[in-house]
């Protein structure tokens, strides 16, 4: 059942708990971008608890508008000076005395902060210097942010560190975004290193190159080669794959001690393991081998994904192996490091038919499913304390309901609001985000107790599901009525709901003013300088019993 609920009851169910993570929503929320915030927004009034493009010829891509994407590593996780970056660097590179033999077509490196990892990353580019490649793709994991099935691009044209400007590859990663699998997904770069920390390295020894940043998301093999597709079908001769990860994390820092005794030993006997299977190219041996042993490698989807695109004929190298434990002395905690390179060649790739956008409206039967699964989701959370599968649950996944949306579980017992948490941007599948938000309204929303066990059968539950959020380029483009908005200026943002600016009888300077103060602005902050994002809103809910 669809329906518009009136202000005042949207009004009870407003707080946030982190842009980053969960959020919980309803008239609005304010957030920083890429920090953890807590805010109640409104009191609690309840008592209750295609083929490949050519490149745009050069006067064209002169005019095309600059959007520069500056990595926050700089000082903390290598130098910010230029001049000393570049003779940190180069140090680490005077002590590489290795060769591989052949043609590097793609690399596996770690992405520690230089102190630690420099050197053994500097083990694989040294291999890269005298060598040309005209695009480079580097995919590193997202640490932060839970993404399944799917992975990131930015909306950059270039990335900026401290060694100067490179041009993104914005054709390349424009051909991708044709595809579910690859979008770009709100705060996914911002803050993850495992990308950007590749990039000195790589300007130093290639020079020259336009760059495609990738954040992989959670994946399993079905997916890898699904998206393996997408990036080979892209894919030239002059393409180097760079993949950024450390292996095991060992020690009580990162929850994981398989082993006491002789740990610099267990350490490498574990790691060679998981590169055996890198080594055959061997996709599932190498997820089997992570599921089995708990293997902490932070980057197994990225390497998945590349094991999942290299030809038969490509070569595994191991250049280097170390660990942070061997270097420090000190093996209480420890992170291992391997430079692997694959030799061989791209081949001239054969674009995947681009996918048409899919249709946002849910069928009555994607409603239904989603409804019976929040609600069966919660009732096995509360009571066996596990989340179950879809299949125990007796779900059936539909096509509509595997689409990746943003979306809020609220839940109200006597018309009373009982809990209401969401994702405001698409990160995950549909049902997943269900799922999730429906323990998390349930158990998680910090303004109520969670719920028990004898209050699961009075429960109400309604989903809101939301669209691809999508830039416009003015305020004049946004449609009061139809859509929620989120307006950015200064690192502040905040957001609506479609819902609330006519149900306050807000005209959009109206609405755009009071969503200014909600982010901290002055009332007057949208008018100059400020970008915003829209986004629409499917509401649907179960029928009253």
């Amino acid at each position: 059942m669809e329906r518009k609920m009136p202000l005042g009851w949207w009004m009870r169910k407003a707080t946030s708990i982190g842009l980053v993570a969960t959020i919980t929503i309803a008239l609005g929320v304010t957030f920083v971008l890429a920090k953890r915030v807590r805010e109640s927004a409104h009191p609690r009034t309840t008592p209750q608890p295609e083929p490949k493009t050519q490149p745009l010829p050069e006067a064209e891509v002169d005019i095309m508008p600059r959007n520069v994407f500056t990595s926050t590593l700089a000082g903390r996780w290598y130098e910010a000076d230029p001049q000393r970056l570049t003779a940190e660097i180069d140090g680490y590179l005077a002590h590489v005395d290795s060769s591989v033999p052949g043609n590097i077509q793609a690399l596996i490196l770690p992405h520690a902060g230089y102190q630690y990892s420099g050197q053994v990353a500097a083990y694989g580019v040294k291999h890269l210097a005298g060598k040309r490649f005209s695009r480079v793709i580097v995919m590193g994991p997202t640490h932060q942010l839970p993404m399944e099935d799917v992975a990131s691009v930015p909306d950059a044209t270039h990335y900026a560190t401290p060694l100067g400007e490179v041009a993104l590859d914005v054709d390349f990663i424009n051909a991708l975004k044709q595809h579910p699998g690859f979008r770009t997904i709100r705060g996914a770069h911002d803050t993850e290193h495992s990308v950007q920390i590749e990039v000195p390295l790589l300007q130093r020894v290639l020079g020259d190159f336009t760059l495609v940043p990738i954040v992989v998301g959670q994946l399993d093999a079905e997916n890898s080669r699904a998206m393996a597709r997408v990036l080979t079908g892209l894919l030239d001769p002059e393409t180097l794959v760079v993949v950024s990860s450390d292996f095991t994390h060992y020690g009580r820092n990162f929850g994981y001690i398989p082993f006491r005794d002789d740990v610099l030993a267990n350490l490498e006997k574990l790691d060679m393991g998981a590169w055996d299977f890198i080594e055959k190219k061997d996709l599932n041996g190498f997820y089997d081998y992570i599921a089995r042993t708990g293997a902490t490698i932070c980057g197994r989807h990225p390497i998945g994904l590349l094991l999942a695109m290299l030809p038969a004929d490509a070569q595994a190298h191991l250049i280097k192996y170390d660990t942070s434990g061997n270097m420090m002395g000190d093996t209480s905690n420890s992170v291992s490091y391997l430079s692997i390179a694959f030799t061989g060649t791209w081949k001239q790739g054969k674009a995947v038919a681009a996918q048409p956008p899919q249709e946002a409206a849910l069928t009555e039967q994607d409603r239904a499913q989603l409804l019976a699964l929040a609600r069966a989701t919660l009732e096995c959370a509360v009571r066996n304390r596990r989340m179950g599968t879809p299949e125990e649950l007796g779900i059936t996944i539909t096509p509509g309901m595997e689409r990746v949306m943003g979306a809020f579980v609220t839940l109200t017992e006597g018309g009373q609001l009982r809990g209401c948490i969401g994702d405001i941007f698409p990160r995950r599948p549909l049902y997943k985000a269900v799922m999730a938000n429906a323990i998390n309204a349930g158990l998680r929303d910090r303004r109520f107790q969670p719920v028990r066990e004898e209050e699961l059968p009075l429960l109400h539950y309604e989903i809101s599901a939301l669209t691809d959020p999508a830039p416009v380029p003015s305020y004049n483009d946004i449609i009061i009525g139809r859509h929620g908005m989120v307006v950015e200026k200064g690192g502040r943002s905040a957001v609506y709901l479609p819902q609330v600016a006519p149900e306050q009888g807000w005209d959009l300077d109206e609405t755009l003013t009071h969503l200014s103060q909600k982010a901290g602005l002055e009332p007057d902050a949208w008018r100059e300088g400020a970008s915003f994002t829209v986004f629409e809103a499917i509401v649907f809910g179960e029928e009253p019993t």
